[in-house]
């Protein structure tokens, strides 16, 4: 731990708290607060922005010269799932965990403002933001259109992200897609209740329900490599109320839209909506639908991936193509609308329990691998 030998204990003190005390999307004051107090004890920022899109912080270190701005980030939020880590500093809170690694992800970029503390850029300057709201894909947007953000607007936008699976000093790194682009639908039926010994006088959801979800599914093809890939995952349902004395009137179907790309995503979402037309018109009911937890696709540019390829290559970390693109969403993707950028995939641990599984935690050994990752990208850059 060249970097960070006096550094470590804290980091990981730091990384532990924010694991015990989590906030799920919409939340992160507290998160924010911790995050920012570490930064302004530890490691000097030249400016602290706080409440961007919503709780998001940025820390900006400028060398004074003219040059790029450089744009490093991470992420705040967990997630609404029980933890079942038995870890001494597991979640304090019922129904809420870090399970995704951004406590982690968190925690490098508190490292690396610590080495920029120490040593500024060369040229121009970087931001570090600490973003909200990353797992209901509406923080990178809020961020983004927040006024504060118009002053911080980069010229290359890089990020990282734990997967396990991969061994620990090992990279997955691309150009083009790398996250799926998603969205959650949600479907409601509506048609009239009945007395459960007369359900002809009513006119059920049921039989759409039980046609539809099967149906939707089929809508699924190819694997995630190839550039026509669609999922659709039936993720919840519900029919009438919980009563044996009632035949339903009302019924929905919640499924997660996922394909390679937005483009994808637009001929997906026409033929889930027409599958859930034609069966409201079949059965008689009325059809309302939604659309949440709106995800773009991540594409990553062939200059950051260059430029990450080249702090890869100087820290010895070996890499490639891999598994990319991944399935799972990640609304970093937000960002090439600005500028280039690239997202690289560090390994946690080829028996880590898989991301968003109640008993995954972040290993501790990626703080300062990703940490020196992002320290020599910014050298390489900016000098």
């Amino acid at each position: 731990m060249s970097l960070f030998v006096y550094d470590y204990p804290r980091l990981v003190a730091l990384r532990h708290d924010l694991h015990r005390h989590p906030e799920v999307s919409g939340e992160g004051r507290e998160t924010a607060n911790r995050v920012a107090a570490f930064l302004q004890l530890n490691a000097r920022p030249d400016a602290l922005v706080t409440g961007l899109g919503g709780h998001g912080l940025a820390a900006v270190y400028e060398s004074g010269q003219p040059g790029p701005t450089l744009l490093l980030r991470s992420e705040l939020d967990a997630l609404p799932i029980e933890e079942k880590t038995g870890l001494p500093y597991g979640s304090s809170i019922p129904g809420k965990a870090h399970l995704c690694g951004h406590d982690g992800h968190t925690t490098i970029l508190t490292a690396v403002a610590m080495g920029l503390a120490r040593s500024r850029p060369a040229r121009g300057r970087v931001v570090l933001l600490f973003q909200p709201a990353e797992e209901d894909g509406s923080g990178a947007a809020a961020v983004i259109a927040d006024p504060a953000f118009a002053e911080l607007r980069p010229d290359l936008a890089l990020s990282l992200h734990n997967i396990p699976g991969l061994a620990i000093g090992k990279a997955e790194l691309k150009a083009g897609p790398v996250n799926c682009a998603s969205r959650g639908l949600r479907l409601r039926f509506a048609g009239k209740t009945a007395h459960a010994s007369q359900p002809e006088t009513g006119t059920s959801p049921m039989p759409a329900l039980a046609e539809l979800m099967p149906a939707l599914s089929r809508l699924s093809r190819g694997a995630q490599s190839d550039p026509d890939f669609r999922l659709v995952t039936v993720t919840h349902a519900w029919l009438g109320e919980k009563a044996f004395g009632i035949a339903p009137g009302d019924g929905e179907i919640w499924a997660t839209l996922r394909t390679q790309t937005d483009a994808g995503m637009a001929a997906l979402c026409h033929d889930a909506e027409q599958l859930a037309q034609d069966a409201a018109n079949r059965f008689g009911l009325g059809l309302s639908f939604s659309y949440h937890d709106i995800f773009h696709h991540c594409e990553n540019a062939p200059d950051a991936v260059a430029a990450l390829g080249a702090a890869l290559d100087a820290e010895g970390i070996a890499w490639s193509a891999g598994s990319l693109p991944l399935r799972p969403s990640e609304d970093f993707g937000r960002f090439r609308a600005l500028c280039p950028s690239a997202m690289v995939f560090l390994g946690a641990g080829e028996t880590r329990p898989a991301l968003h599984n109640p008993d995954y935690d972040f290993p501790d050994d990626l703080i300062e691998l990703g940490a020196r990752l992002f320290l020599r990208a910014i050298r390489q850059q900016l000098g």
